[in-house]
Formats: structure tokens, C-alpha cells, sequence
């Protein structure tokens, strides 16, 4: 039974020693060819990631309305107000178009009494969490 035993154990040691030595990881160099618009999209959405995580910060509301109408009022401040971003955010049944990521309240107030001057209702605003 003992000789039995141990033949076996040999065997199984034996094969798991043949089938390491033989075995070994796939290697290769992989090329991914990618179209560059998905680059740009991927950027988009970071951009996009970023504003919604930064909750806690001030914004400015500048329009409230239909889906076109919100892009071209988002479209028509970033021409005139290239440092400040904005964003359109849905709300339903409205698109809202958010601008600015002021820290603080006085740093949004002092932007705000510019951007009335062009836009008008504007509020201040804070989004939740």
C-alpha cells in the first residue's frame, strides 16, 4: 500500500515539475489603434467629472429652458467670458446652464455683478451634494 502511495506521490510530483517547467506567461507587444475623437471625448468628460464633483462650490445660474436654447446661451458665454466654464445641467423638464466654480460667496458675487450686466435673471446658487 506504502510503495502504491508513494509512486503516485512521484508521478503527481514529477508531471507538476515537467508542466512548470514548460509553462510560461504570454509576452507580446500590444498596439491599440484608437480614433482621436475618443481622446477628445474622454477629455470632455473628465471636465464634466470635475464640475459635478466640486459640489461644494458657488455657481452662477444663467439661463433655465429648452435644450438648444441652453446651448446656445452656454455657446454665447464662453465667447464672452472665456476664463469662467460652464455647464449645462438637466433639471427636468429644464436644461439649466451653470457657470463658475467660485470657492466663495464674495468671489461669486463679484463675478455675478459682471455677468448681470449681460444675462439677465442670474442667481447664485449652491448646488447640494
Amino acid at each position: 500500500m506504502r510503495i502504491l502511495a508513494s509512486k503516485k506521490a512521484f508521478f503527481i510530483t514529477l508531471t507538476f515539475c515537467i508542466s512548470y517547467s514548460n509553462a510560461s506567461a504570454q509576452e507580446g507587444n500590444i498596439s491599440v489603434n484608437q480614433d482621436p475623437k475618443f481622446e477628445q471625448l474622454l477629455q470632455e468628460k473628465r471636465k464634466t467629472n470635475v464640475s459635478n464633483a466640486l459640489n461644494d462650490q458657488y455657481k452662477i445660474q444663467i439661463f433655465s429652458g429648452a435644450s438648444e436654447k441652453a446651448k446656445n446661451h452656454l455657446y454665447e458665454f464662453k465667447q464672452e467670458f472665456t476664463a469662467i466654464d460652464g455647464t449645462i445641467v438637466f433639471f427636468a423638464p429644464n436644461y439649466k446652464v451653470w457657470v463658475g466654480n467660485f470657492k466663495t460667496r464674495i468671489e461669486a458675487e463679484r463675478n455675478l455683478i459682471e455677468i448681470e450686466k449681460r444675462y439677465s435673471p442670474v442667481h447664485l446658487i449652491k448646488p447640494n451634494k
